[in-house]
């Protein structure tokens, strides 16, 4: 029997293995969305494609890898007959991969001795990939083509070579070709790296032990969320919710029902809408991922994060709908928008079995936006952000102001680093005071992001949503205020739709400003009636405040 305290020196290590992956990636990498935003994800798997590890990188990645490497293997033992040693491989189709087009997945087969032992696999947002639009998200797509290019499973790396043809492959579809080489080399290094940190691992211990370690590990998470279920109790639990579509009608419905029993939760999406012919439509791993982030927020946070996790959790989606698309209905709005409407309504049903632990309602979108045209000197250029909004105020405490909520886990990009890549210039960056919902506890206000061009002309795509229905609060608390988005040409302020596409021309200013956070509880209930709270800005007034100021 394994002792186990190398069970545990041995997990550790794992986890720490991925989280240099993640290091290592974002120090190799070109473009600002990954060396500054830090969007990618880094994972391990053994020999089974089970994951061991996973670092804390991107909710929205945490079940698509896994999913996505399983399918990922099956095609290349099918068409190419299995993984040899010295390779990488590298996909991005979404109905292999599982989440959108720009993610590139990059997965590393591992041998020790001669002998398969696991696979390094990250996942990194790439900001082009080709398409209708810069930032490859058109928002009028409504098939997966007009999204960019669609690479199935090939070799990226040949005894342990890159492979020219298939870098070019990716430079020649995309608006940022150096970009697109430089995050290859970038995805690369970091499965280099955990790859050596497996290795020592297997070095040191051995075959056997490492595998029984291994075992051991995914069974104590297991065992570990089974009691983390337990105590949530048992019952059945609905929960609903509204995208909106490119009208601004919150027309798109998720419908879930979800059951608590014997130590088990099985989550059915039967009654959510058909797939939409727009790019809302979230892949199967995607929905699985919004499921998982939910379940390990509201659980043990401590559990170690491995497929153990997720054996007592069972997902039904059926065939055709929003979170379970048909190829090729379009997708990449579904990795972002829909994949964070789905965390909230799993949340929303959770928070009748456990309302003590699960927060109002969060902004609700990652309002992304993309914006590319052409330099003066023919140069064409790509740039892609989501900007933060208002985090629900939670059970006992406000929520916190301007952040990526939920299924991302992203950074903002530096007003430097914009200014310095592109021909921007940011004029305005602040919170939008007062666009968190009242409460006893109040939610996050929401930002405000102004970008002017500054020379040329380009093109802006805006995907979000909440601006037609508002970020609901909790037990009684206020909703969040709705997002807006406006166009600043020539003195007029126009506003425009969440899910749109423009023309720029030098001197327009694009403001982007997100939906803040649901309140928690009813105003004047905190602490039993002896606070009284108001939503101005990023302050709590309260009378004792009040009384320490005179």
């Amino acid at each position: 029997m394994i002792d186990p305290i190398t069970v545990e020196v041995i997990k550790s290590a794992l986890v720490y293995a991925s989280e240099e992956m993640g290091i290592a990636l974002r120090n190799s990498a070109y473009s600002p969305n990954i060396k500054e935003r830090l969007d990618h994800s880094c994972a391990l798997f053994d020999r089974r494609a089970r994951l061991i590890a996973q670092a804390e990188h991107i909710p929205v990645h945490l079940g698509s890898l896994p999913w996505g490497l399983r399918r990922t293997l099956r095609v290349v033992e099918r068409s190419y007959g299995g993984v040899r040693p010295g390779e990488m491989w590298v996909v991005n189709d979404p109905y292999l991969s599982g989440t959108h087009l720009n993610d590139v997945t990059v997965v590393r087969p591992i041998f020790f001795n001669e002998q398969l032992v696991g696979y390094a696999a990250n996942k990194a947002h790439h900001a082009d990939v080709g398409g209708a639009v810069a930032g490859s998200m058109p928002a009028e797509a409504t098939e997966l083509f007009a999204e960019g290019l669609i690479v199935p499973p090939m070799r990226l790396v040949e005894d342990d070579r890159a492979l020219p043809s298939t870098v070019a492959l990716f430079g020649a579809n995309s608006r940022t070709p150096e970009a697109r080489s430089g995050d290859l080399r970038a995805q690369t290094a970091g499965n280099y790296t955990g790859e050596r940190r497996l290795l020592e691992l297997y070095e040191r211990y051995g075959v056997e032990m490492m595998e029984s370690a291994i075992a051991r590990s995914l069974d104590d998470s297991e065992a570990l969320m089974r009691k983390a279920l337990l105590a949530l109790g048992e019952g059945v639990f609905d929960g609903v919710d509204y995208l909106e579509d490119r009208d601004g009608v919150p027309s798109i419905r998720i419908a879930l029902r979800l059951v608590l029993q014997g130590g088990q939760v099985l989550l059915d999406y039967t009654g959510t809408s058909e797939q939409v012919p727009s790019p809302l439509n979230a892949v199967l791993g995607v929905t699985l991922s919004g499921v998982y982030y939910v379940l390990r927020a509201v659980t043990d946070r401590t559990i170690p994060m491995n497929e153990g996790c997720f054996r007592p959790v069972r997902v039904h989606v059926p065939e055709g709908t929003l979170l379970n698309p048909h190829r090729p209905a379009p997708v990449s709005g579904g990795n972002v928008e829909t994949s964070t409407r789905n965390a909230e309504v799993v949340l929303q049903a959770l928070a009748q079995a456990a309302p003590e632990r699960v927060p109002a309602c969060s902004g609700g979108t990652m309002s992304n936006v993309m914006l590319g045209g052409t330099r003066p000197n023919g140069r064409t250029w790509a740039f892609y952000e989501t900007v933060g909004c208002g985090m629900g105020a939670r059970p006992t405490c406000d929520g916190l102001d301007g952040i990526q909520c939920h299924m991302t886990n992203t950074l903002n990009t530096p007003i430097e680093a914009i200014e310095r890549e592109y021909p921007l210039r940011v004029v305005r960056y602040e919170f939008a005071d007062g666009t968190g919902g009242a409460g006893a506890w109040r939610g996050g206000n929401g930002l405000i992001r102004s970008i002017e061009l500054v020379e040329g002309t380009a093109d802006a795509t805006l995907l979000a949503d909440r601006q037609t229905l508002q970020p609901t609060g909790a037990q009684g608390g206020e909703p969040g205020a709705r997002g807006r988005h406006t166009l600043a040409r020539d003195g007029i302020e126009e506003v425009l739709a969440a899910k749109t596409s423009l023309a720029l021309q030098a001197g327009d200013v694009l403001t982007i400003q997100t939906p803040g956070g649901g309140g928690y509880g009813r105003v004047g209930s905190r602490g039993g009636g002896a606070f009284q709270t108001e939503a101005r800005g990023t302050e709590q007034i309260d009378d004792a405040d009040r009384a320490a100021a005179w």
